[in-house]
């Protein structure tokens, strides 16, 4: 093949990957609109489209009648019959998860689990991801599996090199389950994928910058974008929140002496003071403000969270702060009291634009965020 048209050809898998990632994260949108977002010109959109809809990754229906004028443009929208799963491994269960392109979960399943260990990780998605191919996505294409893991993440191979809760040190989960799946396999953080997930789908899409903190069961990871682009650090570790210091405003609302983060601000710890034995996040939510117990501890971890975001706000100047999990189960007590309590804790001038949300994709924003990592070899080259 000549220099040439291996050029030409490079360019023409760039703008299908460009033309299938914008339907993707930013929804159906006629081929106008492609047109007017990606520069290039209609009859080039065109046969992009054709490509796309002929690999079985997009299709295409007729706008809405009732909003036409002058020539209509067809509508182009991912399928729904190309999904990845998305996994999310806990110390109380398994979560799994089919995606479509789209970034709507398809199906899920929460497996209780205690303090799982990789092979009982696999044999469980394997399971599932089984009964789903023969059944409710016999008809489906399935492109690669995502593994949203709390603890640090090699960047460069997905290895875990941690994961305090779950008990694991420099685990292999991708190779052994890719095996069992017979699927490409990607591993990250699970706080890093929540960032994404709610950065491309969620309360942060209109949002360059952002801070994310996701509250679970294993305690609390984070997510940073700057300017669009999300922040992994030199080895893919940035993002634990959860191990920083404290932000004590009051010495009595010390737990733990000398404690991080998560030992203060602490799922387990409301779970108790509710009189919970495993609840998942919707239960706990309904229960913080159920009990006198409940008030109290709620309002104790709000002040250290408000506190330990007020610095966050200082150091980063983010446009938005998205809690998730039970970190914004607690902000949803008392949403607006919550916020003013963080900008005040926060210099002016860097709060004067802030705004903060609970996670817009609730209990589905680990496994969106790990399904769309896995989706990027697809929307990368979608006919590769």
């Amino acid at each position: 093949m000549s220099e040439r048209a291996t050029t030409v050809e490079g360019v023409r898998r760039t703008n299908l990957g460009e033309v299938l990632r914008l339907v993707h994260h930013g929804g159906p949108r006629s081929r106008a609109v492609i047109t007017a977002e990606t520069g290039l010109n209609r009859s080039t959109v065109s046969d992009l489209v054709a490509r796309l809809a002929a690999a079985g990754l997009v299709r295409e229906h007729d706008p809405d009648p009732t909003r036409r004028v002058g020539r209509p443009s067809p509508i182009v929208a991912p399928s729904p019959d190309v999904v990845a799963i998305g996994v999310n491994p806990e110390i109380d269960a398994i979560e799994i998860g089919a995606v479509s392109l789209g970034g709507a979960v398809r199906l899920r399943e929460r497996v209780p689990a205690s303090t799982p260990d990789v092979a009982e990780v696999v044999e469980v998605v394997a399971r599932v991801v089984a009964a789903w191919r023969a059944d409710a996505l016999k008809d489906c294409r399935i492109v690669g599996a995502g593994v949203a893991v709390p603890g640090l993440v090699r960047a460069e191979d997905g290895l875990v090199r941690f994961a305090p809760h779950l008990d694991w040190h420099d685990a292999d989960i991708a190779g052994p389950l890719a095996e069992a799946l017979g699927l490409a396999v990607v591993v990250g953080n699970d706080a890093s994928y929540g960032a994404r997930a709610e950065r491309l789908f969620g309360a942060a899409r209109e949002h360059g910058d952002v801070v994310y903190l996701n509250g679970g069961a294993s305690g609390i990871g984070g997510g940073l974008v700057l300017h669009g682009q999300l922040i992994g650090g030199e080895g893919g570790y940035a993002g634990g929140w959860g191990q920083t210091a404290a932000s004590l405003t009051d010495a009595a609302d010390r737990r733990v002496d000398g404690g991080v983060l998560e030992d203060e601000v602490n799922r387990a710890r409301l779970v108790r003071a509710a009189g919970l034995t495993a609840p998942d996040d919707a239960e706990l939510e309904r229960a913080l403000t159920a009990s006198d117990d409940a008030r109290v501890e709620a309002a104790r971890q709000r002040r250290i969270l408000a506190a330990t975001l007020g610095n966050a706000v200082n150091v980063l100047n983010p446009s938005i702060i998205v809690l998730g999990g039970f970190l914004g189960s607690l902000r949803e007590i008392d949403r607006e009291g919550f916020d003013d309590e963080v900008r005040a804790r926060a210099l002016a001038a860097s709060a004067e634009r802030l705004e903060l949300a609970s996670a817009a994709l609730g209990a589905d924003r680990l496994l969106i965020g790990a399904a769309d990592a896995a989706l990027q070899r697809l929307l990368s080259d979608p006919l590769g």
